[in-house]
């Protein structure tokens, strides 16, 4: 058995992964949050926050966080899919079989998540995607992470080609959409909510989007794998010269990017690069950063308290959304529509906070999140163990 199987080194991998997946989780939310009381889909962020603080607050939050962090939780998706291949395989099981099982479930839980709590889930995409994803696992980890950046790059670069030869596709906020947005979600019945709720979903996972929906998360799933099978993120200290070349040059061309609509033209070719490329990139920096750091020990031990909110990350996912609804939607507060840019940051800071704490409390008591634990029971077909032995 080579060193990375080794139990000291498990356990630092394990929990490393954890934080990574534990920083996403949190920067989802700061992401979601104006959908959750914006209609976002139907305008133009730029000019609807167009004064300070919400528009310096806009500005940040477009450039170090939008389109970077689900990037991260889809690379995070196809590195614990290939721990749990070398788990379940240990066992001398089946992986296509019980990761089958478990991407069954997970398009159980984003199908209630995106018809009964919030339009904008990502459950059922990765489920579908996942099944794809058996098909290339297998792989060599040199091969996930060359395939990977091809499928992502390649097509994005020809469509970027396309779209700078096409007219400006910059489209006007919807103002019939918004008002009609912010009459159902701030006012409605449920039924009418659910009704809202599926034009907004389909709005973004219609057919014609499905391709374009694969390529933006399927390739990250195989660099994620390929970074697990080559051990990047178990042994930093091995890769050091690597992770730091990446880091830098992820860190340069992703801000290029991100930067773009605010140093060039804000049309729809820049925006598209903007979060296409600027996205991923940033979100690279932010694997590769957080690898290096948890190499000291006071680093390593400040940013601890995220890997609780990691351990439970489909029960926090799942909570910022129901959280959320019921503070905007009309069966809960019914503030949807009338709070600030700024203050939706606000509001993120305390989530996090209450997360963080809710998640440590849990995890002094219980092994794994109540989602978590339903998910465990419908891919093994048995219960697990719950409680913490004292």
């Amino acid at each position: 058995m080579n060193d990375v199987n080794q139990p000291l080194q498990e356990h630092v991998r394990i929990a490393s992964i954890d934080i990574l997946r534990g920083f996403s989780i949190l920067g989802i939310l700061l992401v979601n949050m104006p959908s959750f009381h914006t209609p976002l889909l139907y305008i133009n962020p730029l000019t609807w926050w167009d004064q300070n603080p919400d528009h310096f607050m806009y500005i940040l939050i477009d450039v170090l966080a939008q389109a970077s962090f689900y990037p991260l939780f889809a690379f995070l998706f196809g590195f614990g899919a290939i721990l749990l291949a070398n788990r379940i395989n240990d066992r001398g099981q089946s992986f296509p079989l019980i990761f089958s099982r478990r991407l069954l479930a997970l398009l159980l839980f984003g199908c209630i998540h995106a018809y009964l709590i919030w339009h904008g889930d990502i459950l059922i995409n990765y489920a579908l995607f996942g099944f794809v994803f058996i098909l290339f696992y297998k792989m060599s980890g040199r091969l996930l992470l060359v395939l990977g950046t091809l499928l992502y790059f390649v097509p994005y670069l020809l469509l970027a080609l396309l779209l700078g030869t096409a007219e400006d596709l910059m489209i006007p906020a919807d103002m019939e959409a918004v008002r009609q947005s912010i009459a159902v979600y701030r006012n409605g019945t449920f039924t009418e909510i659910m009704h809202q709720r599926f034009l907004d979903w389909y709005a973004v996972n219609n057919l014609s989007n499905g391709i374009l929906l694969f390529l933006s998360i399927f390739p990250l799933f195989l660099v994620g794998a390929g970074f697990a099978k080559l051990g990047f993120l178990e042994r930093p200290d091995t890769y050091r010269t690597q992770l730091r070349f990446v880091m830098a040059v992820s860190l340069t061309m992703g801000l290029l990017f991100k930067l773009l609509p605010y140093y060039t033209v804000s049309n729809y070719l820049a925006g598209f690069l903007q979060d296409t490329f600027g996205g991923p990139l940033l979100s690279l920096f932010y694997i590769t950063l957080i690898a290096l750091l948890l190499q000291k020990k006071s680093v390593y031990s400040m940013l601890m308290p995220l890997s609780y909110v990691g351990r439970l990350s489909l029960s926090n996912y799942l909570f910022q959304s129901l959280l959320g609804t019921c503070l905007f939607y009309s069966y809960g507060f019914g503030f949807y529509g009338q709070i600030s840019f700024a203050a939706g940051v606000l509001l993120v800071f305390v989530i996090c906070i209450i997360q963080v704490l809710t998640s440590r409390i849990w995890l002094r008591f219980y092994r794994m999140g109540p989602v978590e634990y339903i998910w465990r029971l419908l891919t093994y077909w048995r219960c697990p163990s719950m409680k913490r032995n004292k």
